[in-house]
């Protein structure tokens, strides 16, 4: 009888500590519900920032300003808890690579919010949480990767050359945490392995060395990452990949590693059809799934395989858009034509900002996918300017082949009004014109 009174009672410890997490889902619901990020990403900036950042001091967050920057704009840091464990967490360190900033904003502000839950209070007993959010203001502002001394502050942690990560290095070296996370975007093209299909987040324990020698922390964080990973799944499962691993040595992930905190590295990409705020809610769900694993000591069972078994990004095989077996006019010689596919790609910018588009190759393009596929058979395809060629804005008028066109015309899309205008990223007229031909990638 003792021996099954003693089963019942590990039982009952075993779901009651189970049930003090939070599922995925749960995560993602919260987020839905709970979350104070208003903007897009893209759009936010350091003023933006600071007013979400005194909505956190009046939740009662301690946020403290911890330096400047190169143009003197404040740099923040947010903490959370009292427990022994330390995890540092920093965003934006490249200004146009915005989406951690409000994921973290979203979290902090639950996590206080919620003290009085069960498993916002194992977090807050059993981990302290520091966060940079925006390192690089300034590049924010402008929305470029480098800062205002066109320095790669990511490549900056031996030099030190910059404000920026002179205040990262010091907050680290003062604190001693035992875990960061290296918070980024990466190209909205980048794709899972060679499936072709959109890397939407990518992850990757950082080693501290060109020999990747592993430690304890280092483990750890493959089984925390394979959580994340098993908790991303049930949202993205096909939009999963590992960041490449090669050794960076003048990179604050690889040199955080090497200084004794262990760095997992998030890379948010794009997912086709979602919009920023979904890559958000992603990263909420990954940063509170990593912190509960922590806080309650469920890593440690976590087995490292889903993490292990990431395809590796890759690049070159995804296009925006691709046009295909499109009719070009020579324009020396009109009576020339050629068949080519044209590809197209979309440029990062602020969600508020125009979107604008340039012509990425053209040719036979049957090894590329495009998240946008069109059928361009039955027309002729010119350059509204210039000449169509890479690198040039993709402003492209269709025509109809069976038309009779003069294409010696000065004022051609004037003397003829083509059936069809792609500009600045979209159809600004004949949308449904040129067929639609998506094909799984």
């Amino acid at each position: 009888m003792q021996l099954v009174a003693s089963l019942i009672l590990t039982i009952l410890f075993l779901s009651m500590h189970v049930s003090a997490q939070q599922s995925a889902k749960d995560l993602a619901e919260i987020w839905d519900k709970h979350h104070v990020s208003r903007m897009m990403p893209s759009d936010v900036r350091h003023k933006d920032l600071v007013a979400y950042l005194n909505e956190l001091k009046k939740l009662g967050l301690k946020v403290e300003e911890v330096g400047r920057s190169n143009a003197n704009r404040e740099i923040f840091q947010i903490e959370f808890g009292r427990g022994p464990l330390k995890v540092f967490m920093w965003s934006q360190m490249h200004g146009d690579e915005p989406t951690a900033t409000s994921a973290l904003v979203d979290m902090f502000a639950y996590l206080q919010k919620n003290r009085g839950k069960d498993w916002v209070k194992r977090i807050e007993q059993n981990l302290t949480i520091r966060a940079v959010p925006m390192l690089n203001p300034d590049g924010a502002e402008l929305y470029q990767r480098r800062n205002l001394q066109d320095i790669d502050i990511n490549r900056d942690a031996i030099n030190l050359a910059t404000p920026e990560a002179r205040i990262l290095k010091k907050l680290r070296d003062e604190w001693q945490p035992a875990i960061g996370f290296n918070l980024h975007n990466q190209n909205a093209l980048t794709a899972v392995g060679n499936t072709r299909k959109q890397a939407a987040i990518s992850l990757l324990v950082v080693y501290g060395d060109a020999a990747k020698t592993t430690n304890e922390g280092l483990e750890r964080n493959k089984r925390v990452a394979s959580g994340m990973v098993r908790a991303l799944q049930q949202f993205i499962p096909d939009n999963l990949g590992r960041y490449d691993d090669e050794y960076a040595p003048t990179a604050f992930g690889d040199n955080f590693t090497a200084w004794g905190t262990p760095v997992i590295l998030v890379e948010t990409g794009a997912l086709h059809g979602k919009d920023e705020m979904f890559l958000v809610k992603m990263n909420f769900v990954a940063f509170l799934t990593a912190l509960n694993s922590l806080a309650h000591g469920s890593e440690k069972s976590i087995s490292p395989d889903a993490y292990l078994a990431l395809k590796p990004n890759t690049s070159g095989s995804l296009h925006s858009i691709i046009f295909r077996n499109a009719t070009l006019i020579d324009p020396v010689d009109p009576q020339k034509r050629t068949t080519a596919d044209i590809g197209v790609n979309r440029q990062r910018r602020r969600a508020s900002f125009a979107q604008s588009a340039v012509v990425r190759d053209v040719g036979d393009l049957k090894n590329i996918s495009g998240l946008e596929e069109y059928s361009a058979e039955n027309f002729v395809v010119v350059q509204k300017f210039g000449s169509l060629k890479q690198g040039e804005p993709a402003e492209l008028l269709f025509y109809k082949k069976d038309r009779k066109i003069d294409w010696s015309s000065k004022n051609l899309a004037t003397d003829f009004p083509p059936d069809a205008i792609f500009s600045g990223g979209k159809w600004t007229k004949g949308e449904g014109v040129v067929p639609s031909q998506n094909r799984e990638p």
